[in-house]
């Protein structure tokens, strides 16, 4: 016999509770039934589903299983040994999930869902890059397909990209996609690094004026910044790192009001959690990420369309960048 709404309702009082603080109550109820349909879907079908901390909050509370930034997610698919896995995330993601788990069924919500990183560089610009600067290691970020993966040495995240850096024990390297990240690794390290010119289309929105300005608005104001951003705005934050990093920071030091240089969910989901913290900032959402919603997630667990699909001849290669990047960190 069917659910019905209400029973639905009532079933997931409790989670409604913590999340009333970010979805009114009438588009609460338009995601109930989806929650429950994946729920349901998750035992049927041995299925997990893996959320990227930019997840909208029905997602990243509702329905995921495990969530994190692209290290954390990446460490957690290695241990994977569900048949299913969706990854609720951009379709790099849903790349590196298969490298790790190439005997699983991994799905993408919306396989349209890009990253501007990824799309900045290419595998000929790589091997281009290396023939510019014979010898020199190539470090590649995990926004990256998994075919320019295949062409770089190690992967690292935002988290790690320092620590992976001085690993290599080289005096220079390249580091590819993103700019950003690449000139703030090098105002902390030794190791001289060649960067390419690709950006975030969020995270390069930030300016420092936007900072300062926030600051004397709002007094004792916490910033933290994402190291995609510039180092201009880098420079102007109270701390610098991950998603996971930002969470922890909020958590340990518990701030009154703090701003949040990075896409907009990550403030909603940790607001669910930290009801101490105001959170400021300006309201930027990746529109990539914005394309996996309950719906499609449902769609891909009910349908198994949309299955990640990597070419054998970069296979690899490419799964050898990743997991060299999770044995050095």
């Amino acid at each position: 016999m069917p659910i019905s709404l209400q029973d639905s309702l009532d079933k997931h009082t409790g989670l409604y509770k913590r999340l009333e603080k970010v979805i009114p109550q009438k588009v609460w109820q338009e995601f109930v039934e989806d929650i429950e349909a994946i729920q349901k879907l998750k035992k049927e079908k041995n299925a997990v589903i893996l959320a990227h901390n930019y997840m909208t909050p029905e997602i990243f509370h509702g329905v995921a299983d495990i969530v994190g930034d692209s290290l954390a997610l990446a460490r957690e698919a290695a241990k994977m040994e569900s048949e299913v896995i969706v990854m609720a995330g951009v379709q790099f993601m849903a790349e590196t999930v298969k490298l790790l788990n190439p005997d699983s069924v991994v799905l993408i919500p919306d396989p349209t869902a890009g990253c501007s990183l990824a799309e900045s560089i290419t595998p000929e610009e790589v091997r281009a890059l290396r023939k510019k600067y014979p010898d020199v290691p190539v470090v590649t970020y995990v926004n990256t397909s998994a075919a320019v993966k295949a062409e770089c040495d190690i992967c690292c995240t935002s988290g790690n990209a320092k620590k992976i850096v001085e690993s290599l024990g080289v005096p220079e390297v390249i580091m590819v996609p993103d700019e950003f990240l690449a000139l703030n690794v090098a105002t902390n390290t030794d190791v001289k690094i060649i960067p390419w010119r690709g950006r975030c289309e969020v995270h390069e929105k930030f300016a420092a004026d936007d900072v300062q300005q926030m600051r004397q608005e709002n007094p004792n104001l916490s910033v933290i910044a994402h190291p995609e951003c510039s180092p201009e705005v880098v420079a102007q934050a109270d701390f610098s790192g991950s998603t996971v990093g930002m969470s922890e920071w909020v958590a340990k030091k518990k701030p009154g009001k703090v701003m949040l240089l990075t896409e907009a969910s990550m403030s909603d989901n940790l607001s669910v959690d930290q009801r101490g913290t105001a959170f400021f900032g300006p309201a930027l959402a990746c529109p990539h990420m914005k394309k996996i919603t309950l719906k499609k997630i449902r769609e891909v667990l009910e349908t198994g369309v949309h299955q990640v699909e990597i070419p054998h001849e970069i296979m690899a290669s490419a799964r050898r960048a990743v997991e060299r990047m999770i044995e050095a960190s």
